[in-house]
């Protein structure tokens, strides 16, 4: 009988199920958004319960979808959102709260006085991270902080903390299995990346008892199976990776050198740098990208938190279009941008700036300025905000990148060739567009043995479309030009104590 991989992909606002077969195939899939929340300005949160129940559902759907019975999966892959930070009740299993999106910016004015305190340096040298909201341990701390009673019930280690991974494991194996990676574990800020461990010091400095956190496994091994009233039987859970490195594993840059863009709600760019910890001279994260057997690989990334998010603002908040897939259309109607530059730091601007205090800003509107305009500008910021920090990566690494692998569910044509004029590189694209999704299924794969090794799964991996530079050199530094015109004028927007 045939059998299959199960692979879970919980991203910032879609939860999703793919099928995959021996050979790399996605042979169903299932996708379900769900709601997002704002409370306040800049304060971004998720409601854990509608995390799992949309997850749920679609894994189910999805073994239905292909014609199958849960005999058939092999094993389960799971890749998620990542910082996301949610707490729950280990007796109940319920939240004691909504979870703190990667997004969210509520603890700016705290990690400013960690900052203030001199501990930026110790942070970074420890984990690789940038010391910035944006990663989970201050979330933490917060959401003890302020949820009544937390304190106290994680003090007397009732409470539980998870990234998304961890709290879908939690339920699907009814509490039975209280895990995460080396990969997620790495964007806590809590974890040390040299020896591998929750770092005490850490969790010290931010008031967390350590009896909240999870055991750190590596990205592909059996860490539990599913309890039988979730699917009718025990199906091994062999793969963990957070979204991005999962992509990168996906991607196949499994050598050193290797770099990709994943076009998504926000954009992450990886460099794959083998077995060695580079640090950042220009605010780039070092993290970890996976874990097989004893072999830690590491990697250089830079966040742009609002990709494909101001595609889907245009569409939700502003009513300018009715579906993502109409951007590109629309950016074709005109001949260009109308002069038109958008900066989309809507919660600040990550790499290489790292400015919390930044916001989302237009440049150029006047009477002419049309949709399409809007449009065009939209996909040229999410090119240009991945410039940034390619070139970064680039001066980092001492490396020179000969062509970039591109994915994710916010690719079209007209951003990619945006994407290579800018950057001046051949861009790849991927036959599969949910790669993070393809890299979870890889990882278990290898953990129940349903790939044999490493050279299987490379020799799985197709090539949709090469982009190659077409823009004239004298557009591109005009452009440049007016972009970082644009960017220099959205920092430090915000006043720190507002």
């Amino acid at each position: 009988m045939k059998s299959y991989i199960l692979s879970l992909d919980q991203g910032t606002s879609v939860s999703k199920a793919l099928i995959v077969n021996k050979d790399g195939e996605i042979v169903a899939q299932v996708k379900k958004e769900y709601e997002q929340y704002y409370p306040k300005p800049g304060w971004i949160e998720q409601d854990a319960n509608e995390i799992w129940y949309s997850q749920a559902s679609v894994a189910e759907e999805v073994i239905e979808k292909a014609g199958l019975t849960a005999k058939d999966i092999k094993a389960i892959g799971i890749t998620n959102q990542r910082e996301t930070t949610i707490l729950w009740d280990k007796e109940t299993g319920k939240p004691i709260g909504n979870a703190i999106v990667w997004q969210d910016r509520r603890t700016s004015q705290y990690c400013d006085e960690l900052k203030e305190r001199g501990l930026a340096d110790k942070i970074k040298e420890k984990t690789g991270l940038i010391l910035d909201a944006y990663f989970s341990g201050t979330k933490v701390k917060w959401l003890l902080d302020n949820i009544p009673g937390a304190r106290q019930k994680a003090e007397e280690g009732k409470l539980a903390f998870g990234t998304v991974d961890s709290w879908l494991i939690w339920k699907l194996t009814k509490g039975t299995c209280h895990v995460t990676d080396v990969s997620n574990a790495s964007r806590t800020m809590l974890f040390n990346i040299h020896d591998l461990k929750w770092d005490q010091e850490l969790l010290d400095l931010l008031d967390i008892p350590a009896s909240l956190l999870p055991k750190v496994s590596t990205s592909s091994e059996v860490y539990g199976t599913t309890r039988r009233s979730m699917f009718g039987t025990n199906i091994p859970i062999a793969g963990i990776c957070g979204d991005q490195q999962a992509a990168l594993f996906g991607q196949m840059c499994h050598e050193k050198g290797m770099v990709k863009n994943t076009y998504n709600t926000g954009c992450f760019i990886l460099m794959n740098t083998g077995d060695q910890i580079v640090r950042s001279n220009n605010d780039l994260v070092t993290t970890i990208a996976w874990q097989i057997g004893d072999k830690v690989t590491y990697a250089l990334e830079g966040s742009v938190f609002i990709g494909g998010a101001v595609i889907q603002w245009l569409r939700d908040q502003m009513n300018l279009i009715h579906s993502v897939e109409e951007i590109e259309e629309l950016a074709l109607s005109e001949k260009d941008n109308g002069g038109i530059y958008i900066v989309p730091a809507f919660t600040g601007l990550g790499a290489p700036y790292w400015d919390q205090y930044a916001r989302g800003t237009f440049w150029g509107l006047n009477m002419s300025t049309s949709i399409g305009h809007i449009a065009r500008a939209s996909l040229e910021s999410i090119a240009h905000r991945s410039t940034d920090v390619l070139k970064t990566m680039e001066a980092d690494s001492g490396i020179s990148f000969t062509e970039l692998r591109a994915g994710g569910t916010m690719v079209n044509n007209t951003l990619l060739q945006y994407q290579s004029d800018y950057f001046d590189i051949p861009v790849v694209q991927s036959e599969i567009k949910d790669i993070s999704a393809m890299g979870a299924a890889y990882l278990a794969g290898l953990g129940v043995g349903f790939w044999e090794n490493m050279d299987e799964i490379r020799g799985l991996w197709k090539v949709a479309n090469e982009f190659n530079v077409k823009m004239d050199e004298k557009t591109v530094k005009h452009h440049k030009k007016y972009w970082e015109k644009a960017v220099n004028r959205s920092l430090n927007w915000l006043d720190s104590e507002d």
